[in-house]
Protein backbone atom coordinates (compact mmCIF):
# COMPACT_ATOMS: atom_id res chain seq x y z
CA UNK A 1 0.00 0.00 0.00
CA UNK A 2 1.38 3.42 -0.97
CA UNK A 3 1.93 6.13 1.62
CA UNK A 4 -0.99 8.23 0.31
CA UNK A 5 -3.37 5.29 0.46
CA UNK A 6 -2.16 4.44 3.95
CA UNK A 7 -2.83 8.00 5.13
CA UNK A 8 -6.28 8.01 3.51
CA UNK A 9 -7.11 4.71 5.22
CA UNK A 10 -5.89 6.08 8.56
CA UNK A 11 -8.06 9.20 8.16
CA UNK A 12 -11.09 7.12 7.23
CA UNK A 13 -10.64 4.86 10.24
CA UNK A 14 -10.25 7.87 12.53
CA UNK A 15 -13.46 9.38 11.15
CA UNK A 16 -15.50 6.18 11.47
CA UNK A 17 -14.38 5.55 15.05
CA UNK A 18 -14.84 9.08 16.35
CA UNK A 19 -15.05 9.06 20.19
CA UNK A 20 -18.33 11.02 20.03
CA UNK A 21 -20.21 7.94 18.80
CA UNK A 22 -19.11 5.53 21.53
CA UNK A 23 -22.06 5.99 23.97
CA UNK A 24 -24.47 5.71 21.04
CA UNK A 25 -22.81 2.52 19.78
CA UNK A 26 -22.89 0.89 23.21
CA UNK A 27 -26.58 1.66 23.75
CA UNK A 28 -27.47 0.58 20.21
CA UNK A 29 -25.61 -2.68 20.83
CA UNK A 30 -27.63 -3.30 24.00
CA UNK A 31 -30.87 -2.72 22.13
CA UNK A 32 -29.78 -4.98 19.27
CA UNK A 33 -28.08 -7.90 21.04
CA UNK A 34 -29.33 -8.11 24.64
CA UNK A 35 -32.69 -8.71 26.29
CA UNK A 36 -33.11 -4.91 26.32
CA UNK A 37 -34.30 -5.24 22.72
CA UNK A 38 -37.64 -6.19 24.31
CA UNK A 39 -38.13 -2.62 25.52
CA UNK A 40 -40.85 -0.58 23.78
CA UNK A 41 -39.76 0.87 20.43
CA UNK A 42 -40.68 4.44 21.42
CA UNK A 43 -38.57 4.19 24.57
CA UNK A 44 -35.56 2.96 22.60
CA UNK A 45 -35.93 5.80 20.10
CA UNK A 46 -36.17 8.30 22.98
CA UNK A 47 -32.96 7.06 24.60
CA UNK A 48 -31.04 6.83 21.32
CA UNK A 49 -32.27 10.26 20.23
CA UNK A 50 -31.34 11.87 23.54
CA UNK A 51 -27.87 10.33 23.53
CA UNK A 52 -27.32 11.29 19.88
CA UNK A 53 -28.31 14.92 20.41
CA UNK A 54 -26.20 15.48 23.53
CA UNK A 55 -23.15 13.32 22.82
CA UNK A 56 -22.84 13.73 19.04
CA UNK A 57 -24.90 16.50 17.47
CA UNK A 58 -24.39 19.37 19.94
CA UNK A 59 -20.66 18.76 20.65
CA UNK A 60 -19.72 18.24 16.98
CA UNK A 61 -21.76 21.22 15.77
CA UNK A 62 -20.33 23.46 18.47
CA UNK A 63 -16.75 22.36 17.81
CA UNK A 64 -17.14 22.91 14.05
CA UNK A 65 -18.53 26.40 14.63
CA UNK A 66 -15.64 27.10 17.02
CA UNK A 67 -13.15 25.89 14.40
CA UNK A 68 -14.71 27.93 11.58
CA UNK A 69 -14.86 31.13 13.68
CA UNK A 70 -11.17 30.77 14.52
CA UNK A 71 -10.35 29.81 10.90
CA UNK A 72 -8.52 26.68 11.99
CA UNK A 73 -8.05 23.51 10.00
CA UNK A 74 -8.93 20.16 11.53
CA UNK A 75 -5.21 19.61 12.08
CA UNK A 76 -4.85 22.92 13.96
CA UNK A 77 -7.86 22.10 16.13
CA UNK A 78 -6.15 18.87 17.20
CA UNK A 79 -3.26 20.78 18.79
CA UNK A 80 -3.21 20.37 22.56
CA UNK A 81 -3.44 24.12 23.27
CA UNK A 82 -6.58 24.41 21.10
CA UNK A 83 -8.50 21.59 22.77
CA UNK A 84 -9.69 23.32 25.95
CA UNK A 85 -12.91 24.95 24.71
CA UNK A 86 -14.03 21.90 22.67
CA UNK A 87 -13.51 19.76 25.78
CA UNK A 88 -15.56 22.17 27.93
CA UNK A 89 -18.39 22.20 25.38
CA UNK A 90 -18.40 18.42 25.32
CA UNK A 91 -18.44 18.19 29.12
CA UNK A 92 -21.39 20.58 29.39
CA UNK A 93 -23.35 18.65 26.77
CA UNK A 94 -22.63 15.23 28.35
CA UNK A 95 -23.51 16.58 31.80
CA UNK A 96 -26.83 17.91 30.50
CA UNK A 97 -27.62 14.50 29.03
CA UNK A 98 -26.86 12.80 32.34
CA UNK A 99 -28.99 15.28 34.31
CA UNK A 100 -31.94 14.74 31.96
CA UNK A 101 -31.56 10.96 32.21
CA UNK A 102 -31.52 11.18 36.00
CA UNK A 103 -34.62 13.40 36.08
CA UNK A 104 -36.41 10.99 33.75
CA UNK A 105 -35.30 8.04 35.92
CA UNK A 106 -33.67 6.31 32.96
CA UNK A 107 -32.25 2.87 33.81
CA UNK A 108 -28.79 2.75 35.36
CA UNK A 109 -27.57 0.77 32.33
CA UNK A 110 -27.75 3.89 30.20
CA UNK A 111 -26.72 6.41 32.83
CA UNK A 112 -23.61 4.39 33.57
CA UNK A 113 -22.58 4.55 29.90
CA UNK A 114 -22.96 8.34 29.75
CA UNK A 115 -21.28 8.76 33.15
CA UNK A 116 -18.29 6.70 31.98
CA UNK A 117 -17.98 8.86 28.85
CA UNK A 118 -18.28 12.06 30.91
CA UNK A 119 -15.64 11.07 33.46
CA UNK A 120 -13.33 9.91 30.66
CA UNK A 121 -13.63 13.37 29.10
CA UNK A 122 -12.91 15.07 32.44
CA UNK A 123 -9.76 12.98 32.84
CA UNK A 124 -8.74 13.94 29.29
CA UNK A 125 -9.23 17.64 30.10
CA UNK A 126 -6.99 17.34 33.17
CA UNK A 127 -4.30 15.37 31.35
CA UNK A 128 -4.46 17.70 28.34
CA UNK A 129 -3.19 20.53 30.54
CA UNK A 130 0.32 19.12 30.12
CA UNK A 131 0.09 16.11 27.80
CA UNK A 132 -1.95 15.15 24.73
CA UNK A 133 -3.89 11.95 25.29
CA UNK A 134 -5.71 10.13 22.48
CA UNK A 135 -9.48 10.62 22.83
CA UNK A 136 -10.03 8.20 19.93
CA UNK A 137 -8.40 5.48 21.99
CA UNK A 138 -10.32 6.55 25.09
CA UNK A 139 -13.42 5.79 23.03
CA UNK A 140 -12.16 2.38 21.92
CA UNK A 141 -11.12 1.51 25.46
CA UNK A 142 -14.61 2.50 26.55
CA UNK A 143 -16.15 0.18 23.97
CA UNK A 144 -14.05 -2.78 25.10
CA UNK A 145 -14.71 -1.98 28.76
CA UNK A 146 -18.46 -1.72 28.17
CA UNK A 147 -18.46 -5.06 26.36
CA UNK A 148 -16.64 -6.81 29.21
CA UNK A 149 -18.82 -5.14 31.86
CA UNK A 150 -22.12 -5.99 30.17
CA UNK A 151 -20.97 -9.55 29.49
CA UNK A 152 -20.69 -9.94 33.26
CA UNK A 153 -24.08 -8.34 33.91
CA UNK A 154 -26.02 -9.99 31.10
CA UNK A 155 -24.20 -13.34 31.08
CA UNK A 156 -22.97 -13.71 27.52
CA UNK A 157 -19.64 -14.78 26.05
CA UNK A 158 -17.69 -11.68 24.91
CA UNK A 159 -14.65 -13.42 23.39
CA UNK A 160 -15.41 -13.02 19.68
CA UNK A 161 -16.67 -9.39 19.80
CA UNK A 162 -13.87 -8.51 22.23
CA UNK A 163 -11.26 -9.89 19.81
CA UNK A 164 -12.81 -7.85 16.98
CA UNK A 165 -12.82 -4.66 19.06
CA UNK A 166 -9.24 -5.20 20.23
CA UNK A 167 -8.09 -5.66 16.61
CA UNK A 168 -9.97 -2.49 15.62
CA UNK A 169 -8.38 -0.69 18.59
CA UNK A 170 -4.94 -1.70 17.36
CA UNK A 171 -5.76 -0.52 13.85
CA UNK A 172 -7.13 2.80 15.13
CA UNK A 173 -4.16 3.38 17.42
CA UNK A 174 -1.82 2.69 14.53
CA UNK A 175 -3.80 5.14 12.39
CA UNK A 176 -3.42 7.90 14.98
CA UNK A 177 0.34 7.28 15.06
CA UNK A 178 0.58 7.22 11.25
CA UNK A 179 -1.24 10.57 11.12
CA UNK A 180 1.26 11.90 13.69
CA UNK A 181 -1.52 12.85 16.06
CA UNK A 182 -0.25 10.78 18.97
CA UNK A 183 2.66 8.75 20.27
CA UNK A 184 2.48 5.10 21.32
CA UNK A 185 2.26 6.09 25.00
CA UNK A 186 -0.60 8.54 24.32
CA UNK A 187 -2.50 5.86 22.43
CA UNK A 188 -1.98 3.30 25.20
CA UNK A 189 -2.90 5.75 27.96
CA UNK A 190 -6.09 6.69 26.13
CA UNK A 191 -7.22 3.07 25.82
CA UNK A 192 -6.49 2.44 29.51
CA UNK A 193 -8.49 5.48 30.67
CA UNK A 194 -11.50 4.55 28.54
CA UNK A 195 -11.43 0.89 29.60
CA UNK A 196 -11.18 1.58 33.34
CA UNK A 197 -13.85 4.31 33.35
CA UNK A 198 -16.27 2.18 31.35
CA UNK A 199 -15.81 -0.89 33.54
CA UNK A 200 -16.11 1.07 36.78
CA UNK A 201 -19.16 3.21 36.04
CA UNK A 202 -21.16 0.44 34.38
CA UNK A 203 -20.48 -2.08 37.15
CA UNK A 204 -20.36 0.15 40.25
CA UNK A 205 -24.12 0.30 40.96
CA UNK A 206 -24.46 -3.46 40.50
CA UNK A 207 -21.45 -4.23 42.67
Amino acid sequence: MSEKKLIRAAKALSAVFSPFYVPLWVIFGLFAFSYLKMLPFNYKILILGMVYVFTVLIPRTGINIFRIVNKWTHMQLSHREHRHLPYILTLVSYSTCLILMTDMKVAMFFRGIVMAALVSQIICVVINAWWKISTHMVGMGGLVGALVAFSSLLYFNPVIPACILILLSGALGTSRIILRQHSVSQVGAGFFVGFVCSMFFILKDWI
